[in-house]
């Protein structure tokens, strides 16, 4: 028999320990908030002992034994959590964040093909001495009145009286497979996935009945389930009807032969087909070659048109085409998709680093609910987070003796929520309840003058400007704020917004797109030359015909001169983009994009619209060639290089329009 090659399996084994470590962390701070509040979480217990098994497994399967050692030695203890009711002690999930950093340093290793640790014997000593004193107290766990409590664990059963004293439903629901059930795609598996969605599964329990027409097997799943779900929708779940769709409370104990029942099996990661994201990125490019394949198409039906063919029959080819190409860019962008929870998961553990306990206590929570972004995107963005994240802690979440001294809360909060926008963008605020910030201390420090929310974002984003004297550990050297602005507005295309109350608190709000590969754009043509700009950018367009334009003073060192008009009841500069760009007058510009900046409108006079588009952006990497306001660069179709435009950064060198227009 030919040996093996163990290697081939390091990439799936580096990207589900990567998973199962993420997933463990996140159970232990899920945890640590449990102890403070005095509750019980049996079922993050459960889960979390098996991901550490799964762990365990995978690493014993790979012979990486420091890996097996590290999670068997939190694995007895967390076992042990779970046979008491689901409660684990506090010194206990201490050390398993500890354990959890251990293991994730040895996948690194792995990855990187470097040797790999022996396991930290003083981590492994006080792991096995937690187990041994006993730290986790518990109350005694109530019995199950039905046939389910023999099967249950003290942790399943603590789950259940938790659901039940929510006055939350509990139900035994019944999955009998057959021939039938599984020409229709439907098994244990599928009927697992189903029900996860609508409820938590407690346990999954076969049992062996006898054989008849409805059970040829002689084989049932019974499955306890917690969820408020219909009993038509669980009945439906497991091939099944409502009728056997048993509450808890009125199950008999029957006397039934059982099966053994498999505790060690993890569903994580069991319905997931990994790929690595260079494979989508080559995805994607191939994509981009069929999206500028489509402009040529359609620029050389025009042409045909053009001289009196007849192209009706091209032209529903180019519109299926067209509804394919936005399908495929939805099938692939799903595919990149991650969950922006997952993408901030590394917070609470950087939170836990960064307060110093009995100094200042500070919690983190995340309302961002199921909401998606790019992996791409939010692989940049993570940085901007934490660098907010790091100013709050450090700047404005008050010691603890001055919170109690003013009559805050104890510990101060940061609460990050995220949202779908319009024009698929997402928006995320980052929000805490501290000290504010002083305006007039940041003028004085600035020598600038900070009248409204712009002009104070402005000053804090300035390269350099810190509110600080001397450097600490996380700030002081004048470069989060820049960083921030730099990769919401320059290098995602988003802006940035914020807003403070001196004594409640701070908001910065971060409006980025979904993706930044594919984009939807307004072209036009500026002194005859076509450039793109984002729909999501533009709040409308409008003839300057339509509306009597005032000439005003000059704007700016380069004597732009700058008009203004009046649209909606507010006064609106408008400035002539052909001469901004220095490509010469634009007498002919008959068009207006409008975008704001710093919530207040500004128009750019255009000569015509050419339409709308799907296009490909690709960056400008070279650094020479970056200039304000060019956001990249795109084909549309004809072969030639056309920029993508940041009419808001244009738009932020007209700085002194509002002292002659304000209103």
């Amino acid at each position: 028999m030919s040996e093996i090659d163990i290697q081939e399996f390091v990439g799936g084994f580096i990207a589900e320990a990567d998973q199962l470590v993420a997933a463990a962390t996140a159970g232990l701070l899920e945890l640590e908030m449990a102890n403070d509040r005095g509750e019980a979480r049996p079922k993050t217990v459960r889960d979390l002992f098996r991901a550490l098994h799964t762990i365990k497994g995978l690493s014993g399967m790979m012979g990486i034994q420091p890996i097996v050692d590290i999670a068997h030695a939190f694995e007895t203890v967390v076992r042990a959590a779970d046979q008491r009711g689901g409660r684990i002690a506090p010194r206990a999930v201490e050390l398993g964040l500890i354990a959890m950093r251990a293991v994730a340093e040895r996948v690194r290793a792995v990855a990187d093909r470097q040797p790999i640790a022996a396991p930290p014997e003083a981590l492994l000593d006080e792991l096995a001495r937690v187990e041994t004193l006993g730290e986790t107290t518990s109350a005694p766990t109530p019995a199950i009145i039905s046939s389910w409590d023999r099967k249950l664990s003290a942790g399943e059963r603590q789950q259940i009286a938790t659901a039940l004293g929510e006055r939350r439903s509990v139900y035994t629901l019944t999955f009998t497979p057959s021939d039938a059930n599984s020409a229709r795609g439907i098994t244990i598996a599928t009927v697992r996935a189903d029900v996860g969605k609508l409820g938590e599964i407690v346990k999954v329990a076969p049992r062996a009945v006898p054989q008849t027409d409805d059970a040829p097997a002689g084989l049932v799943f019974e499955l306890l389930v917690i969820s408020d779900a219909t009993t038509s929708a669980l009945a439906e779940a497991v091939a099944s009807t409502p009728d056997r769709v048993v509450p808890l409370a009125a199950l008999e104990p029957p006397e039934l032969a059982t099966l053994p029942v498999d505790d060690e099996i993890s569903p994580i990661g069991r319905s997931y087909v990994r790929v690595e994201l260079d494979r989508l990125d080559d995805l994607q490019e191939q994509l981009s070659g069929l999206v500028v394949s489509r402009f040529r198409f359609e620029r050389e039906v025009a042409n045909l048109a053009a001289t009196g063919a007849d192209v009706r029959a091209l032209r529903e080819i180019t519109d299926a085409q067209e509804r394919q190409l936005r399908a495929l860019r939805r099938g692939i962008l799903r595919a990149r998709m991650v969950r922006v929870a997952e993408v901030l998961e590394p917070l609470s553990l950087l939170v836990r680093s960064l307060v110093k306990p009995g100094i200042k206590e500070v919690r983190l929570a995340l309302d961002v609910g199921d909401t998606e972004l790019d992996k791409a995107v939010g692989d940049r963005l993570l940085p901007a987070i934490v660098h907010l994240v790091r100013n709050a802690i450090d700047h404005a979440i008050e010691p603890i003796v001055e919170r109690e001294r003013i009559g805050k809360p104890r510990a101060g909060q940061i609460v990050i929520k995220c949202r779908q926008g319009a024009g698929n963008r997402l928006v995320l605020s980052v929000a805490d309840d501290g000290r504010g910030i002083d305006r007039e201390q940041i003028a004085r420090r600035s020598g600038r003058q900070t009248v409204d929310d712009s002009d104070l974002l402005d000053v804090l984003t300035t390269p350099g400007f810190s509110t600080r004297d001397h450097a600490t550990e996380t700030s002081g050297r004048g470069l989060g704020m820049d960083i921030v602005r730099r990769i919401a507005v320059r290098d995602l295309g988003g802006e940035l917004k914020i807003s403070t109350t001196p004594g409640a608190g701070t908001t910065f709000e971060l409006e980025v797109p979904l993706t930044i590969a594919i984009i939807d754009v307004f072209s036009f043509e500026c002194s005859k030359q076509a450039f793109v700009v984002p729909v999501a950018a533009i709040e409308e367009i409008f003839e300057l015909s339509e509306h009597r334009r005032i000439e005003g003073p000059v704007a700016d060192p380069g004597r732009l001169p700058i008009s203004i008009c009046e649209r909606r009841g507010r006064t609106v500069p408008i400035i002539p983009l052909g001469m901004m760009l220095r490509l010469g007058e634009t007498a002919g510009a008959h068009k207006a994009l409008v975008v704001r900046r710093g919530g207040e409108p500004l128009a750019f006079a255009v000569d015509r619209m050419l339409g709308r588009h799907e296009v490909v952006v690709r960056p400008i990497e070279d650094i020479l060639a970056r200039v304000p306001g060019v956001a990249g660069a795109t084909d549309l179709g004809d072969g030639r290089p056309t920029l993508l435009l940041d009419l808001v950064e244009l738009g932020a060198s007209i700085t002194t329009w509002r002292a002659g227009y304000s209103s």
